[in-house]
């Protein structure tokens, strides 16, 4: 098959975590093309997508550019969506989150796409009756309901918590000659975790290759589960550091370990939000096939060969980039 007669998949929000681990599964697959979204196609970034042979379009992941999403869904036989997390202005405010979502899929329903893969969450509003506000679940929840309904062949994503954001977010620091893990988590809930730089990818391939097996499925995509004891106790054994968990599961823990979060209380009460739902009720429904990405992708990462893969050895670290 030649190029031009590959299937085109059009990638949204393309430098994101998620992004490039899909447009490169993909590109490495050999058998679609890709058109990857992103206002800076100028970046490094995007040019390494491009040398891998992404075609780039300008085109901001912001709500009110429907025409500039029609336009890069046109030809597209499937795309991937994605909104990120936008916080909320205030406590319980409407963010553009769920808005953008369904921009999205509208655009690629107009634009004649026929299968739509989207990484959503559970909408912890409707599964807590309102009674914990986590609105980056909610609002991922909300539109694949609303993707659900269009006209259009769907599949679903859902991501575990990213290893990344204790490298990023939630970073240890160091008390002595130990490394001290403040994590959202009890010390011994177990929780899934995956590494989106490398699951998000297989995942999505996988469905893309069986379009008519995955339609209409929810599917969470995980690395193993792991309680934040394991997760320093791993920490210890791969890189040989010491180090010792903290708790900053509630609001109080948790302004104290990040004094930065003080006044944003909305990112607070989210962050709380979410380690209560997560613990209280379970990350996901209890009917989801929580092994499912390690039956398509063995090679999924654990825990342990993220570390061994990236060489952490406890210090700040970036994986994002800017807002695509």
């Amino acid at each position: 098959m030649n190029s031009s007669q590959k299937p085109l998949v059009t990638v949204v929000g393309a430098l994101s975590k998620q992004g490039r681990s899909v447009v490169q599964t993909l590109l490495q697959s050999q058998r679609y093309r890709v058109r990857a979204l992103t206002r800076r196609v100028d970046s490094r970034e995007a040019q390494e997508l491009a040398r891998l042979g992404a075609e780039l379009v300008a085109v901001p992941l912001e709500l009110g550019h429907k025409p500039l999403f029609v336009e890069a869904f046109q030809g597209a036989r499937a795309a991937f969506l994605m909104t990120p997390p936008i916080a909320p202005d205030a406590n319980y405010a409407e963010s553009d989150e769920a808005p953008l979502g369904k921009e999205l899929a509208d655009a690629a329903v107009e634009a004649g796409v026929e299968h739509i893969v989207f990484t959503a969450l559970e909408n912890v509003d409707s599964i807590t009756a309102g009674k914990k506000w986590v609105p980056h679940f909610t609002d991922k929840g909300r539109v694949e309901e609303y993707i659900r309904a269009l006209p259009v062949t769907s599949s679903f994503i859902y991501m575990a918590f990213f290893y990344t954001n204790i490298l990023e977010y939630y970073p240890p620091r160091l008390e002595g000659d130990t490394l001290i893990f403040p994590l959202y988590l009890p010390e011994n809930h177990r929780a899934p975790f995956v590494d989106p730089l490398t699951a998000t990818g297989p995942a999505v391939l996988e469905i893309l290759d069986n379009r008519e097996k995955y339609a209409g499925q929810s599917l969470p995509v995980i690395g193993e589960f792991l309680s934040p004891r394991e997760i320093v106790d791993t920490f210890s054994r791969v890189t040989g550091r010491k180090a010792a968990y903290s708790s900053a599961f509630t609001r109080e823990e948790l302004v104290q370990h990040f004094p930065s979060f003080a006044g944003m209380n909305a990112l607070v009460d989210e962050v709380v939000g979410m380690a209560e739902y997560a613990v209280e009720h379970g990350y996901y429904r209890p009917n989801r096939d929580t092994e499912w990405s390690r039956r398509v992708n063995p090679a999924s990462l654990t825990w342990e060969q993220f570390l061994k893969a990236t060489g952490w050895q406890g210090e700040s670290a970036r994986f994002g980039l800017p807002q695509d």
